[in-house]
């Protein structure tokens, strides 16, 4: 987890490939249901289309669902999920099910000005309308308003790691490699 611009994609993508593991982002997952036309994707996408965020309980089915695939059983790296409370609660009965745990929960930190910075100029460059300095504003205060209060849950749990975002991709592969092991 980390504010937008942080890296999360990128180094999940290293992370993947260090560990052969399966990177799970919710986004592609709900795109696939979607594209699939399944019952979960069906009322995803009934949310999207109206703009709405898609529930927790549909989420957590998503979730549920691609768990128990058997390239989950070496390990996976989620990616955009959990983003809320009621979510991680939610991932942690699931995992119980499952017979599954986290190993750790890692938090990328960053100077919030200088990924603003960082975001602008990737909107400049690819053209990304969701990347103006105002958009950026206000989804790093969502960010904050949804996330800060999973930091602490996975704080109390004892497997949080802090890890220094800014700086070359390696450099920051590095620091999580180290952080976690």
């Amino acid at each position: 987890m980390g504010p937008p611009g942080v890296g999360k994609g990128t180094q999940a993508a290293c992370i993947e490939k260090h560990f052969n593991i399966i990177h799970l982002s919710t986004g592609e997952i709900l795109r696939d249901e979607i594209e699939g036309n399944t019952r979960i994707g069906k009322q995803a996408k009934g949310f999207i289309d109206l703009g709405q965020l898609v529930p927790d309980p549909i989420l957590l089915d998503i979730i549920e669902i691609r768990l128990v695939h058997d390239d989950c059983k070496n390990g996976f790296l989620l990616d955009g999920f959990p983003r809320t409370l009621p979510q991680a609660i939610g991932l942690d009965k699931i995992l119980r099910d499952c017979h599954q745990e986290l190993d750790c929960a890692i938090s990328l930190k960053a100077d919030e000005d200088e990924l603003v910075g960082r975001l602008v100029l990737r909107g400049k460059e690819l053209g990304r309308s969701d990347d103006s300095k105002e958009i950026i504003k206000k989804r790093q205060n969502i960010y904050w308003e949804q996330t800060a209060p999973l930091i602490d849950f996975y704080r109390g749990k004892g497997f949080l790691k802090e890890v220094n975002g800014i700086g070359e991709i390696p450099e920051i592969t590095n620091r999580i490699l180290e952080a976690i092991k």
